[in-house]
């Protein structure tokens, strides 16, 4: 009983912390003026360019990961990695952070690649990824902060007078947000720490985890890497073409809410729901763009986005069906002898 409580919190609460902010920060929205600037206003054309963009990263992903597994004798097909990458966000929409499980799980299911073995590839790509953003985020916030000092003499905005039109609730969002990525961390270190009982079961999930060392081609991967956070970012970016009021941002500004909102992504909710537009519209308004029209930029790019990932996730159930269905599983030799 006390298990199914757990395992039922660790769903809800997400959800319920997700829906929670949502309502607030669209409690006062006019849903006639968003439908009707969806439909007649806004330019489908970038949209559907940003959406391709959308596509590239996780398909790079898929590359660098087939990579990583190359050095521990594991040869999955990069179809198979592809589709696996693709179910990994999907279900991540469904159970927050599920998708380190869902991914290692298909290879093992589809190709027989060792479980524990591609974890450990995922714990290395997950420090390579945070490293690269550190560092991107960085540079994002030191380029454009003369840029952003210049605006807010131009424009005589207050910084601290923007903070102080924070309400009481906006803090508690924030504070909740902050809390929820820490209780994230954590639950994935122990998330590891179960799937790494047993001798051996340590033993494949460090071998995954040091892969990076017996990489064939370290600037292909490191090249991976750094182009999966780039196209990202014209993910994000090339939507602000789809509505005037956003136009107009250059694109280092555009960086920096994209860093911004990427670390919102981390607190645990369903695709960053909630905290990732918090997080973006604020940034907007602080660059001089309207409350309503910020909240509904928020809304509508991350929306289609989410749509995305589903659309995307439905096509690998479909495809790895259709592979099972023509008989194109193959085992690794390493999986006889792991118990999982």
């Amino acid at each position: 009983m006390k298990s199914l409580v757990v395992k039922l919190l660790k769903i809800g609460f997400p959800f319920a912390l997700g829906l929670g902010i949502l309502w607030w920060m669209y409690r006062d929205t006019d849903w006639a003026e968003l439908r009707r600037c969806v439909l007649h206003e806004m330019k489908w054309g970038w949209m559907a360019l940003s959406l391709l963009f959308g596509i590239l990263p996780q398909t790079l992903r898929a590359w660098r990961w087939r990579m990583a597994l190359a050095p521990l004798g594991e040869r999955p097909r990069t179809r198979t990695c592809v589709d696996a990458i693709f179910l990994s966000y999907a279900s991540s929409l469904v159970i927050p952070r599920v998708g380190e499980v869902t991914r290692c799980g298909t290879l093992k299911t589809c190709d027989g690649t060792s479980f524990t073995r591609s974890l450990g590839t995922v714990v290395t790509e997950r420090l390579v990824d945070s490293l690269v953003m550190l560092l991107l985020t960085a540079l994002a916030f030191f380029l454009q902060l003369p840029v952003f000092v210049r605006f807010l003499d131009a424009t005589g905005t207050d910084l601290t007078g923007f903070f102080h039109r924070f309400t009481t609730t906006g803090y508690l969002v924030t504070a909740v947000c902050l809390l929820a990525a820490l209780g994230l961390g954590a639950t994935l270190l122990w998330r590891f720490s179960v799937f790494s009982k047993g001798r051996d079961m340590m033993r494949n999930l460090w071998a995954g985890i040091v892969s990076l060392r017996g990489v064939k081609n370290l600037p292909l991967y490191l090249f991976y890497s750094v182009a999966i956070w780039v196209a990202y970012y014209l993910h994000f970016y090339i939507a602000f073409f789809c509505f005037d009021f956003t136009s107009s941002i250059d694109p280092i500004a555009a960086f920096l809410i994209f860093c911004v909102g990427s670390f919102a992504v981390l607190v645990p909710t369903p695709n960053g729901a909630g905290p990732w537009h918090f997080a973006v519209k604020t940034m907007l308004v602080l660059y001089g763009v309207a409350e309503a029209p910020a909240v509904m930029f928020a809304l509508v790019v991350h929306t289609i986005q989410t749509a995305l990932v589903v659309l995307l996730g439905a096509y690998a159930v479909a495809d790895l069906t259709l592979m099972r269905r023509k008989g194109g599983k193959t085992h690794s030799p390493h999986i006889k002898n792991e118990q999982l």
